[in-house]
């Protein structure tokens, strides 16, 4: 009797792998780098809500500029609660630097065109920086007036005024702030101006250390030239008007 053969099944072809093109793989990168980007930048932020700002870029910095100049690496800073300065201090850099903190959301926009109208005319380059902008600079970026650096800085302002809120924005700002050659925060500056802790700083004082935020380097908050004496009296008549800080 014939066997009858069974034919067998033929094999299923391999799926053709699709090829990525180089185009397709460099999105998938840089979306896959603006997510985590965003992610760690945000939980960055969270923590920084609650965990006092030890050291900031611009501390590292400073400290390496100090050592190619062959000057010894200086780097003076001391965290305090907001509640162990002064009240005078915060009244005095808003006085000085950002009259409508507590009103605008991040950015004071008749401010920035004024200082670009300004700056159009040719008089002396100025900024409108509000200390909320300061702030994110100062703990989360580089010195810079680059495109990128000043978009970055404008990110990192609206997340610091949506997780932190303006009374933790003041206390990291005052914390935070380059107020001297080496000098940064409230608690250090006092020292090394007045010999005295921040909670104990005058009006006068406190808008002597306001007067030189410009440029903490270059001036002095005690011994001043004629140009700081006109800027602490200027701050202290508008200290008159800010009145209390409603956080």
């Amino acid at each position: 009797m014939a066997t009858k053969k069974v034919a067998k099944p033929k094999a299923k072809p391999a799926p053709k792998k699709v090829k990525t093109s180089f185009g397709s793989k460099v999105k998938s990168f840089i979306f896959k780098f603006i997510m985590w980007f965003v992610g760690l930048s945000v939980l960055t932020v969270i923590i920084f809500r609650f965990v006092p700002v030890f050291y900031t870029p611009l501390m590292i910095i400073r400290a390496f500029e100090h050592n190619e100049a062959g000057k010894d690496m200086v780097c003076s800073h001391e965290w305090v609660p907001l509640e162990d300065i002064s009240l005078n201090l915060p009244k005095a850099v808003v006085a000085s630097e950002d009259g409508r903190f507590l009103k605008h959301n991040g950015f004071d926009f008749s401010a920035m065109n004024k200082a670009f109208n300004s700056n159009l005319k040719g008089k002396k380059l100025k900024g409108g920086s509000t200390i909320s902008q300061q702030t994110a600079k100062n703990v989360f970026l580089w010195q810079g007036r680059s495109y990128l650096r000043k978009g970055l800085e404008a990110y990192f302002t609206i997340l610091i005024e949506l997780f932190w809120g303006k009374e933790r924005i003041m206390e990291v700002y005052l914390n935070s702030i380059e107020m001297g050659d080496g000098v940064y925060g409230a608690e250090a500056a006092s020292k090394h101006w007045f010999h005295k802790s921040a909670k104990n700083l005058t009006k006068y004082e406190a808008a002597s250390i306001a007067a030189i935020l410009p440029n903490p380097r270059k001036y002095k908050a005690t011994n001043s030239s004629a140009y700081v004496e006109r800027r602490k009296n200027k701050t202290l008549r508008v200290m008159k008007s800010v009145g209390k800080l409603e956080y």
